[in-house]
């Protein structure tokens, strides 16, 4: 079997109980409430990697996607040298579905877009 492609999709961890260091270092790390209250603002923190991703001129993050489920939020665009990548956005989630969840998406100039997922879930 052939190795899939680093600019074919989405990556995604093999085993998320044992990361590999191009995983530690691309996969969104999302820091954000486990409930959230239908309403009100919450925040949602993201950095690329739990080992920091370089932001050089040659190589860094191109861009950071927020997804509630499968809907659009946000897309912070990030400059080599001058940003890190490392964001907040501030969410409000309806009280229509008791779960949700917050998807990132980034893009790595040389390595391909990466994805996590955090489920939540949303009190009235």
């Amino acid at each position: 079997m052939t190795e899939k492609h680093l600019f074919c999709g989405n990556n995604k961890p093999a085993d998320p109980a044992n990361l590999t260091e191009a995983e530690k270092k691309h996969m969104p790390v999302i820091d954000c409430p486990d409930t959230v209250k239908a309403g009100e603002p919450f925040r949602v923190n993201i950095k690329v990697g739990e080992i920091p991703h370089v932001m050089q001129e040659g190589h860094s993050i191109q861009w950071i996607e927020v997804y509630s489920g499968e809907n659009f939020k946000a897309r912070i665009d990030l400059t080599p040298v001058t940003t890190a990548a490392d964001v907040s956005v501030t969410l409000i989630k309806s009280g229509k579905h008791p779960t949700s969840s917050i998807r990132v998406i980034e893009r790595c100039n040389l390595h391909g877009q990466w994805e996590a997922v955090k489920p939540i879930n949303i009190s009235q």
